[in-house]
């Protein structure tokens, strides 16, 4: 709210000043000379109707004709407004010369037609500019709309697609879990243990725009540990993490569907598997790297969908849209499954992301 009442008090402020001056600068020329203030004013009546043109453009012509597409109407008149300011301001010249007793010579008809197109154009320059001006405005307007419209739409699909994890996300936790009861219970109460964990993170920290981002790790570690519990030892897991700022932030929950994607497309029941995760950040950007051993599930298999991978661009497109890098893909040989996420200028997107 404070923004644009500046921004009108400046542009207030210009219109004062530059009508002064138009008004002023006539007053130069009265020094010295004789000339009484009466005949000042007088004179004045040119900046006058310069500024009744402006204005005409400014405030009605150009938003209530030009911008409605009426340019017939607007053309037509602007034309008799200047047909009849140049005749009045003519007359007005040779009242103003018979008042005063001026000593020059009456003008020809050459010295009339010269008068009448420096006024002519003075008025076209005038009311151009005003129309410029104006057009100029609702052009800043209608893109801060248009901006305010996608950045609305934006931030209503970011939530729409946060609160379309919670569902997809624990949907897969509690299969896990309901794997677990059915050959080891112990297992299946500590998996409940380090739910509860996750579901703290989701609850509270969850709902806000960013999180600090040792707490989205610490997520990402009850995961991991949540799924340690139900693989072999056999399965080599490495989850590595280095925050080398002392408050790095970060959207909550952009890695997780990467991370769940790597168990369940990452291990084999027969062959060996790793999953190794890496994720770094400082100050600047903050990148996650994720390797796995790839065994992609069978044709007909359509769990899932790829709904979580899909959630994971969509979200990066929002969230941090001009700031940010996906490379991923299947080695040659297909045997394992590479995914890195850049993100750079991290605090920019943040801070617009609170913003919204």
């Amino acid at each position: 709210m404070g923004k644009p009442l500046l921004d009108r008090r400046i542009k207030a402020f210009l219109h004062v000043v530059f009508w002064a001056f138009m008004f002023l600068s006539p007053m130069q020329y009265m020094r010295g000379t004789g000339i009484p203030m009466l005949q000042y004013v007088m004179n004045c009546m040119s900046p006058l109707l310069l500024m009744v043109m402006f204005y005409a453009n400014y405030i009605w012509l150009t938003p209530r004709y030009f911008v409605a597409g009426k340019h017939r109407y607007f053309l037509l008149i602007n034309v008799v407004l200047i047909v009849v300011f140049v005749v009045f301001q003519q007359y007005w010249m040779d009242f103003t010369n018979d008042i005063f007793h001026n000593a020059r010579r009456e003008p020809d008809a050459l010295d009339v037609i010269l008068f009448a197109i420096r006024d002519t154009v003075n008025f076209i320059i005038f009311g151009a500019a005003a129309t410029c001006i104006k057009l100029a405005q609702q052009w800043m307007w209608a893109d801060k709309a248009r901006k305010d419209a996608e950045t609305a739409r934006a931030t209503a699909e970011l939530s729409n697609l946060r609160n379309q994890i919670n569902p997809h996300f624990l949907l897969n936790t509690l299969n896990n879990i309901y794997a677990l009861t059915a050959f080891d219970t112990p297992k299946a109460q500590e998996s409940i243990q380090e739910l509860s964990k996750m579901l703290r993170h989701i609850l509270y920290d969850y709902q806000e725009p960013t999180v600090p981002l040792k707490d989205e790790v610490e997520f990402l570690q009850n995961y991991v540990n949540l799924m340690r519990i139900r693989l072999p030892q056999s399965v080599d897991i490495q989850f590595q993490h280095t925050i080398r700022a002392s408050q790095v932030d970060i959207a909550p929950m952009i890695f997780i569907s990467l991370v769940e994607n790597a168990f369940k497309h990452g291990v084999s029941p027969t062959e060996p598997s790793f999953i190794h995760i890496n994720i770094d950040a400082d100050d600047r950007q903050i990148t996650c790297d994720i390797a796995n051993s790839n065994y992609p599930k069978a044709a007909d298999d359509h769990s899932g969908h790829g709904i979580g991978l899909q959630q994971v661009q969509r979200r990066l497109e929002l969230a941090y849209f001009a700031h940010h890098t996906w490379e991923k893909g299947v080695t040659p040989d297909g045997k394992e499954y590479h995914a890195h996420i850049q993100i750079t200028d991290w605090k920019e997107s943040n801070s617009k992301l609170r913003n919204n």
